[in-house]
């Protein structure tokens, strides 16, 4: 919730600048729904309205007949129904983190800013005395930092860690692992359009699951669909725990076609062999955590040091409230939201 407010505030101070939300960010306000298909999978989605009612978010269920007049599209039978979030808005990953880092840039004449691509950290320096994180040691450069230094490095930031404290007597169990996904990217694609962004009910179990049952050959396949600013369908998604493997797997990309035509049928008239030249398929690695909660606080007997890690497909959506987190640790400042439940 918090990091909704302040995505909304980012976009809203955007446009008071006379720029457009929709091409700094690609933001558009379209809401949410998580779609059921059965009598069972509604009752879920009514529970689930009645606990997003609870914790102050605006949230309703859709019967059958409602949710058809908002996705006409759908086909789902008789005993259909979604979650409704209209308050939920979407945005794009590449262009609102492009929009950042031109941000970032505006302050490196100011010797508040500098970026060091392309140089793996390799060590870090420490306090004699104190026992505080006073540099980090990277391939060209030593970079001291005087207020925290943050491990933020996605699914690599367990690894990452263990080789940053392995000469040291401090154990510490950061269990991040890379969860591959794919996603679907259509261009031109005029059969149909969405209004909202879609995602069947099992998304947010496949979400927030241990990840005990999950193997080297164990994939989840569950519907999601968007239209992005530029019109472009986007299906999704899959989620596989198989390492730093980011090779495209042309199964995987049949899977999500297939399943998002069991919600969408027109896409049964259509052969994915025939959309070759026009689609994009993304691969990227998800930090996984085990039980679905990212990790955010202090790194326990490393003064200074600070992780934020963990929050698998969600990263950019919590990015702002993780960052104001973080923030208010480094300069002991009052909490918007009680840190303790994401600590180490």
């Amino acid at each position: 919730m918090r990091s909704h407010q302040l995505w909304e505030a980012l976009a809203e101070r955007i446009q008071n600048q006379g720029m457009d939300p929709l091409l700094a960010l690609g933001w558009k306000k379209t809401g949410s729904l998580l779609v059921g298909r059965t009598a069972e999978e509604c009752s879920v989605l009514r529970t689930k309205v009645e606990q997003l009612v609870d914790a102050g978010l605006g949230a309703e269920f859709l019967s059958c007949d409602d949710l058809l007049a908002e996705e006409p599209a759908l086909d789902l039978g008789e005993e259909c129904g979604a979650a409704f979030m209209p308050d939920d808005s979407q945005m794009d990953a590449r262009v609102a983190v492009a929009f950042i880092e031109k941000a970032n840039r505006s302050f490196a004449a100011e010797g508040r800013y500098a970026e060091f691509y392309y140089e793996p950290v390799i060590g870090l320096l420490r306090s004699e005395s104190s026992g505080e994180i006073e540099a980090v040691q990277t391939s060209k450069t030593t970079l001291y930092g005087k207020k925290a230094v943050v491990i933020a490095a996605g699914c690599w930031s367990g690894s990452l860690m263990q080789d940053l404290i392995k000469n040291s007597k401090i154990e510490l169990d950061l269990p991040v692992k890379p969860r591959k996904g794919h996603l679907l990217v259509l261009e031109n694609f005029k059969p149909f359009n969405l209004n909202h962004g879609l995602m069947e009910v099992g998304y947010v179990n496949h979400s927030t699951d241990s990840g005990t049952e999950y193997d080297d050959n164990t994939t989840s396949i569950s519907m999601t669909a968007t239209m992005d600013m530029s019109g472009r369908l986007v299906l999704g998604s899959s989620r596989q725990l198989i390492g730093f493997n980011t090779e495209i797997d042309e199964s995987i990309i049949h899977r999500i076609w297939d399943r998002a035509g069991e919600f969408f049928p027109i896409l049964k008239e259509v052969s994915l062999r025939d959309l070759i030249q026009s689609r994009e398929v993304r691969v990227g690695l998800r930090p996984y955590m085990p039980g679905g909660k990212p990790v955010i606080g202090p790194v326990p007997r490393l003064p200074k040091m600070f992780i934020a890690a963990g929050h698998e497909g969600e990263g950019l959506s919590l990015a702002l409230g993780t960052a104001e987190m973080i923030f208010n640790m480094v300069l002991e400042n009052p909490q918007t939201v009680n840190p303790v439940p994401f600590s180490l």
